[in-house]
């Protein structure tokens, strides 16, 4: 459901984005925004409190961010509040954001290896997923888990290429239990 609704915001904060020819402004503004929430736990928290009306959440919104944001913005926070789907704000900024880069040719990849990557081999991935992956940009994140032994595994959207040696060996230990000796 939470998926739903976030595709659902974030994609009609596109369209309206791309329509008035801001979508570079709207990011941004997202970001000073989740920034603002990060640092005000206080705020989440009256947002999310059922004991607050509805009416007096708007009247707070208005008052938070009226003039300082996009009109845009403003107006998605306050739908967002009115239909109380404050909750799935986060959701709805990251669909923005993922939707803005994916159209502006620029992907996300996650690589995990088993021991830290110098620059050099962080280049060569970087360089090898351009190549193969249509983007024109990437965006890199790296995590080290030695659990995985050697090798990489790298997501990127919803694929995920796992040559990683824990992967293998998962494999070959699952034929050699199929195995049937006799």
């Amino acid at each position: 459901m939470a998926k739903l609704v976030s595709k659902t915001y974030g994609e009609a904060l596109y369209e309206v984005a791309v329509e008035a020819g801001k979508t570079s402004e709207l990011m941004e503004e997202i970001r000073c925004v989740e920034e603002i929430l990060a640092s005000n736990p206080e705020f989440d928290e009256l947002m999310g409190h059922p004991g607050v009306p509805k009416q007096e959440k708007l009247q707070v919104v208005e008052s938070v961010f009226k003039g300082r944001i996009s009109d845009e913005l403003t107006g998605l926070l306050e739908v967002v509040v009115s239909k109380e789907r404050y909750r799935e704000l986060g959701a709805i900024f990251t669909y923005f954001v993922n939707r803005v880069k994916e159209e502006q040719r620029i992907g996300m990849a996650y690589v995990t290896t088993a021991v830290e990557l110098d620059a050099g081999q962080r280049d060569a991935v970087k360089e090898k997923l351009l190549e193969t992956s249509g983007y024109e940009k990437m965006e890199m994140h790296y995590e080290v888990d030695a659990s995985i032994i050697g090798g990489m595994i790298i997501r990127i959207n919803d694929r995920v290429v796992d040559s990683s040696v824990r992967t293998k060996l998962d494999g070959l230990k699952k034929q050699l239990l199929q195995i049937q000796l006799g």
